[in-house]
């Protein structure tokens, strides 16, 4: 029941921070107050749900260390999706006209802080781990990743293509950085800096989902496979062959660390869960 409880918390923050935002998304000022307070509610509720199923300290989000590891994680995903523009640019597939609106890329701030955060306390931070417990860390890195972009399919603008691309890129990178951290501050600072950079910054569209303009007025052209369509960038294969390449860095890290869980060591742990104590 743990699963089930941990799921119904975070949904909850998910869907009432959701409402929150749409109800105050003309202001940019409160859009931003509103994501960063989804987030640290968050966290906070996370903490609290997991602390109780569970009865360990939660320290996949303790604050000792969590600065610096948002930051990083923060500044490699904004590295990331910056080196996909510039190489759609390099190809004059991505056009800056000119400023685009820097108060619609506050909001934006706000709103995917909210998401990054929600999202990787739901994928990452329950589901993924708790199945990692049941199965290991390479099946369960497997099935999350599929759900992950399959639910992404119901986004707007949705392709099969974007959803595979997405199991690929978030599915794999930001779960290959759990497991080499065993915290979630690097991913949450991953997801954060990729999408404030499609978003808020170069104002592409975001996983098929269409968004306020963000700092620049630019446009995308060209063939599917280069610009991802209407999907935006993250179905590019730029954005797919360079998350794989840090996803597989990660995994040789956690590899060396020790953080790879055998199905084996898994299903030992679970039966030991089990026994009367």
């Amino acid at each position: 029941m743990r699963l089930v409880w941990q799921l119904i918390a975070i949904l909850a923050v998910s869907f009432l921070g959701g409402q929150g935002l749409v109800a105050v998304q003309d202001s940019p000022w409160l859009t931003l107050a509103v994501g960063l307070a989804t987030a640290v509610v968050g966290v906070v509720v996370y903490t609290w749900v997991v602390r109780l199923t569970e009865r360990r300290p939660v320290i996949e989000v303790a604050l000792k260390g969590a600065a610096p590891a948002l930051t990083w994680g923060t500044l490699l995903g904004l590295g990331l999706f910056g080196l996909v523009i510039v190489n759609l640019a390099l190809l004059g597939s991505y056009t800056v006209h000119g400023l685009g609106s820097p108060l619609g890329a506050l909001g934006l701030v706000g709103f995917m802080a909210a998401a990054a955060v929600t999202e990787e306390l739901m994928w990452r931070g329950v589901l993924f781990r708790i199945v990692e417990g049941w199965t290991g860390t390479w099946i369960a890195l497997t099935i999350t990743g599929l759900l992950f972009g399959l639910a992404h399919l119901l986004n707007a603008n949705a392709t099969l293509w974007g959803a595979i691309a997405i199991a690929i890129e978030a599915g794999g990178m930001l779960t290959a950085a759990y497991v080499a951290t065993r915290k979630l501050w690097v991913p949450i600072g991953l997801h954060l800096g990729w999408n404030i950079a499609g978003s808020a910054i170069f104002s592409t569209e975001v996983s098929g989902n269409d968004t306020p303009q963000g700092l620049l007025d630019a446009t995308t052209q060209g063939h599917v496979l280069v610009t991802g369509g209407t999907f935006g960038p993250e179905g590019s294969l730029y954005s797919v062959v360079f998350c794989a390449i840090t996803a597989a860095i990660f995994l040789v890290i956690a590899h060396r660390r020790g953080h790879i869980v055998p199905v084996r060591r898994a299903a030992r742990a679970e039966v030991a869960a089990r026994l009367p104590r």
